[in-house]
């Protein structure tokens, strides 16, 4: 019997159909000489720190970095994941072979493997590899089904990621919260969030930073084009006032004349940052409610595998262009003019050398059903007009550029013409998106007539005044195109599809990345604008260290996972590499000095207690790696499991147990006794020598608690 192990129930049940096996059963169907079961996406996760000790289950500074010697996996805590893996780990040792048929991505590579291991998997295991769900893709990819030893750098990658994030968000986290967050919330560091975190602040401030500035600019109208004056602001009106005067009293000339045929380009293909972004920008959309959609476009078998991060096709797909374009029954109108000759091959959307795992997003033969819900109608609308649009002519298009002067000084105008509209026929009915220049929009389309070098006349010279703007708020689309390039700004796709191999972040998980921020309340949202709150503000203010922040540094950590996946770089290395920065970040924050950060509900709340709350505040902030030894005044406390004592106690000797007298204190009775030498007075002692059961605790100055 052969075992295939889906990553959800949909999909095992689609192959399923197709294998023949279609007896229900518990867990599982049946028939045909195969079982096909599924897990519920992850049914195993890496083990938590006290998986690995009971002394990690409490936070404490110094049990930090926690590096286990190897990290294991562990069940997800949950009854129907429990039961699921026991029909699955049964499936396992009663098979012949086991055929993977996850996700065809790291992520999924990642949750088969991790069960398998889990199962003891000693069977032989073989991989499907498809990029879409219908039936004719799962025939074609059980026919050539791949050894799963093909896919083991994937796997590498993907458990290299895990345990990084892990080392890096456990041990940051803990590190952080305990050190800045005053015993009230979680302060949460990631090896993606925090360097994301920390360009939304760097945009923040340098809007809370701006100072806007008026400025004039010397223009004039001859025959009816606006012209502008080519040179630099003018900073007060007085000297635009003198400019004027000059421009009236001399003649306007024309210097040069050039009109200059070009071609616009054909857009990309989408890859799932492209179509977040594209789904941002024209609906709105969240990146995360865009995967959602997809994905289940996808699972509808209407799409193609769509959490991919390259813009182009594989050469083999060239022969199944037609069909699917002639199933696209919805969108024939735009469609006929392309089957009139053969479809073009271009190497802007065929290249085998830029597709890995998976090719760009595009429709598959199967025609969009009624039963689809507005948004995803929406998304397979942008997804199907942009597999057309590729395939359609360059636009052709007309560049004016007219240069002139009035006296000493230089003007320029520009215009810009469509002579043929070539793809952009395919977006022709939809409204046309808002220009963020509305002023160079007006002055490119301005019809601009013809010129001879040498010609003069009289003009209408104005001056314009203008302000400086600050820079613009992230959105959702502008950010998930700076984590794609690690912060660089690029506009060119060509350079910009360069610059993904150290972008930080997947594609697919970019989107929960940027939910994580609005969750942990670092950013929140004005209209589609992104603004940093205080609170993350002031998180990444207290992060010293670059590595944890810096988009670039995030950005070579990505490449070096991308080198894994492709077998040109260690595993254990990066691991190596992680548990030293982590080593040392914990060694700098322990050892630094310590403040508070307000989260974000406290300010809200913070003139309405702060009588009642201050006083208390003080004391509860007063950690133990910021206390004084009172014994030898030189080092500061540590607390351990039983007994909080000096760091240097072989030297000093220094402790105090938590349990005296056969009574358990708290943090604050202990903080009395150690910064005030006494306690309040404490009922409930069981075993004082005198039988004592209440009373003062009190340190005397042999340091050996005493009960009066």
């Amino acid at each position: 019997m052969k075992l295939c192990i889906a990553e959800k129930p949909s999909v095992a049940r689609d192959i399923a159909k197709v294998l023949g096996a279609t007896a229900s059963k518990q867990g599982y169907m049946e028939g045909n000489g195969y079982c096909v079961t599924w897990t519920f996406g992850h049914l195993c996760t890496l083990k938590e720190p006290h998986d690995y000790g009971p002394q990690f289950k409490s936070w404490n500074l110094f049990s930090l970095p926690i590096i286990p010697s190897s990290f294991g996996i562990k069940l997800i805590p949950n009854k129907g994941v429990e039961n699921q893996f026991k029909v699955i780990e049964r499936l396992v040792e009663e098979c012949d072979e086991v055929i993977n048929c996850g996700d065809a991505g790291q992520e999924g590579e990642l949750i088969q493997r991790w069960v398998l291991q889990k199962a003891k998997c000693n069977k032989p295991v073989q991989r499907l590899w498809i990029s879409s769900l219908t039936e004719d893709a799962i025939k074609e990819g059980f026919s050539s089904l791949k050894p799963a030893e093909d896919y083991k750098n994937l796997y590498l990658a993907g458990n290299a990621r895990a345990i990084g994030d892990w080392l890096l968000g456990i041990n940051a986290t803990r590190l952080f919260t305990k050190k800045f967050g005053g015993n009230k919330a979680v302060l949460s560091i990631g090896r993606v969030q925090t360097p994301t975190l920390a360009m939304l602040v760097q945009r923040q401030k340098e809007i809370d930073a701006f100072t806007t500035e008026e400025y004039w600019e010397l223009k004039t109208k001859y025959r009816d084009v606006v012209f502008n004056a080519a040179i630099d602001r003018l900073k007060t009106l007085e000297r635009a006032e003198k400019g004027l005067e000059y421009l009236k009293v001399n003649p306007f000339e024309i210097v040069s004349f050039e009109i200059k045929e070009g071609k616009e380009k054909n857009p990309r293909l989408f890859d799932l940052t492209g179509l977040q972004v594209e789904a941002n920008k024209k609906y709105g959309y969240s990146a995360e409610n865009t995967l959602n959609y997809v994905q289940s476009l996808y699972e509808k078998k209407h799409v193609t595998y769509p959490r991919v991060d390259t813009t182009y096709l594989s050469d083999s797909l060239y022969p199944k262009i037609e069909g699917i374009l002639r199933k696209m029954y919805p969108y024939q109108e735009l469609i006929a003019p392309l089957l009139e000759a053969p479809i073009p091959k271009s190497k802007a959307v065929f290249d085998d050398t830029k597709v890995t795992d998976h090719h760009a997003i595009i429709p598959t033969e199967v025609p969009p059903s009624q039963n689809l819900s507005r948004e995803e109608k929406l998304i397979y609308d942008l997804i199907a007009k942009r597999f057309i649009a590729v395939f359609y002519p360059e636009c052709k298009i007309s560049n004016t550029l007219v240069e002139g002067k009035v006296g000493t000084i230089p003007f320029k105008t520009s215009g810009r013409q469509i002579l043929e509209l070539g793809w952009r026929a395919v977006y022709a009915k939809e409204p046309k998106e808002e220009s963020t220049d509305k002023e160079k929009e007006k002055e490119e389309e301005q019809t601009i007539p013809e010129f001879v070098a040498g010609e003069t006349g009289p003009h209408d010279p104005m001056i314009h005044q203008g302000k400086t703007t600050p820079p613009k708020p992230y959105t959702e689309a502008t950010l998930l195109r700076a984590m794609e390039t690690a912060g660089k700004q690029v506009e060119d796709e060509e350079l910009r599809e360069m610059l993904k191999n150290n972008g930080i972040g997947r594609p697919s998980t970019r989107a929960n990345i940027i939910e994580t921020l609005f969750k942990r309340k670092y950013i929140e949202k004005k209209r589609k604008n992104l603004i940093a709150t205080q609170t993350g503000i002031q998180l990444i203010d207290t992060i010293e260290d670059e590595l944890l922040k810096s988009p670039e540094l995030t950005g070579e950590w990505e490449s070096k996972l991308r080198r894994i996946e492709k077998g040109e770089y260690e595993a254990n290395l990066f691991k190596e590499e992680l548990i030293q920065m982590v080593t040392e970040l914990t060694d700098k924050v322990v050892y630094g000095k310590g403040k508070v950060i307000t989260l974000q509900d406290e300010e809200k709340e913070e003139v309405k207690e702060k009588k009642k709350r201050e006083p208390v505040q003080k004391k509860e902030l007063q950690s133990w790696e910021e206390t004084k030894c009172p014994k030898c005044k030189e080092h500061n406390l540590i607390k351990g499991k039983t007994a909080v004592g000096c760091s240097d106690f072989k030297n000093c000797g220094f402790k105090i147990t938590f349990e005296i007298f056969g009574k358990k204190l708290s943090d604050k009775q202990l903080l009395d006794l150690v910064l005030k030498g006494k306690t309040s007075k404490l009922k409930g002692f069981s075993a004082h020598p005198e039988g004592l059961t209440e009373g003062v605790l009190s340190l005397p100055d042999d340091f050996q608690v005493q009960l009066g």
